[in-house]
């Protein structure tokens, strides 16, 4: 299935990323952080802002891919990651076998080794596997998109279309529990809604960098909506999108004030380019942007570790 698209040149600006950036710097709490500057290991703070609410409709406004800044370079690293962990990726090789290369300064021996992982380990409390091998009590596992593909066939009107990212026995971290997960799954807790012949997606977050982890988050969840609509027979809808914990890191703030001095300019069209029967089927190179006009780069973002 092919969808049309509202034309470009009819599309609404969206002004929903600026009005976040503008909310956490001009009124965001800073915070301490256990994070360190990627290059100069120097200690991070955050500025930071309690509950977000994006909505967004695919066919209506374009996919939420940011215009502040040109990020045409790497949107398809994060499409990799998400159909990574939809088909239960743990480990880095295994991301980058999906195309998705930036997750080795979370995976080093130091920080594995911690949790009783091996290098290159993201841990049984991951995305993968809490989404694809989710431990069940009598020692087995649940692959929650097999199951709640088959539910959403078979039950299309139930109101549980729901996947969790939540694995507590291996994310506590206290005296009693050592963690079993480098980073705690901040994005995937999603709920589908089937109405008539659309799909509306819900994605709650519980931490997000908005520099950096924003633009990646919507670029991936459009596509994983536009992939499980088709894969449904289902127009993609509204993607709406909850952030618990949104912050900046401080060695990015500089980086909003660059964005808040651009308009925002219309979404672009995220189109398929390759169609599949399961949502674990689709890749990153199975999609393209369309009608992509966004303002310049902004090379080398410090990333926090």
């Amino acid at each position: 299935m092919q969808y049309d698209y509202k034309p470009y040149e009819e599309r609404k600006v969206s002004t929903q990323y600026r009005s976040l950036l503008e909310e956490i710097v001009k009124y965001g709490e800073d915070n301490p952080s256990r994070m360190v500057d990627g290059n100069t290991g120097e200690p991070l703070y955050t500025r930071e802002v309690h509950g977000a609410m994006f909505k967004f409709n695919i066919l209506e406004d374009g996919a939420p891919i940011i215009t502040e800044r040109d990020i045409s370079g790497f949107y398809k690293a994060a499409l990799g990651e998400i159909f990574a962990f939809v088909n239960g990726a743990r480990t880095e090789k295994e991301l980058r076998e999906f195309g998705c290369k930036f997750w080795a300064p979370w995976v080093t021996e130091k920080k594995c080794a911690k949790r009783g992982l091996e290098k290159g380990d993201l841990g049984p409390g991951s995305y993968g596997p809490t989404w694809a091998a989710f431990p069940t009590a009598d020692g087995g596992s649940y692959n929650q998109w097999y199951e709640i593909d088959q539910q959403m066939r078979e039950n299309p009107e139930l109101k549980t279309h729901r996947i969790v990212n939540w694995i507590p026995q291996y994310i506590i971290r206290n005296s009693n529990h050592q963690q079993k997960v480098v980073v705690c799954p901040c994005h995937g807790d999603v709920h589908f809604n089937i109405i008539g012949d659309r799909l509306d997606m819900t994605m709650v977050q519980r931490s997000c960098d908005v520099i950096l982890g924003l633009p990646s988050n919507w670029a991936e969840y459009s596509a994983l909506l536009i992939a499980m609509a088709h894969t449904h027979n289902l127009k993609p809808g509204v993607f709406c999108h909850f952030i618990s914990n949104a912050h900046i890191y401080s060695n990015s703030l500089e980086y909003a004030d660059v964005m808040l001095n651009r308009e925002p300019r219309p979404f672009p069209t995220l189109k398929m380019v390759n169609t599949h029967d399961r949502v674990w089927d689709y890749r990153k190179e199975d999609f393209e942007l369309e009608d992509y006009h966004p303002h310049p780069k902004i090379l080398k973002i410090p990333v926090g570790v």
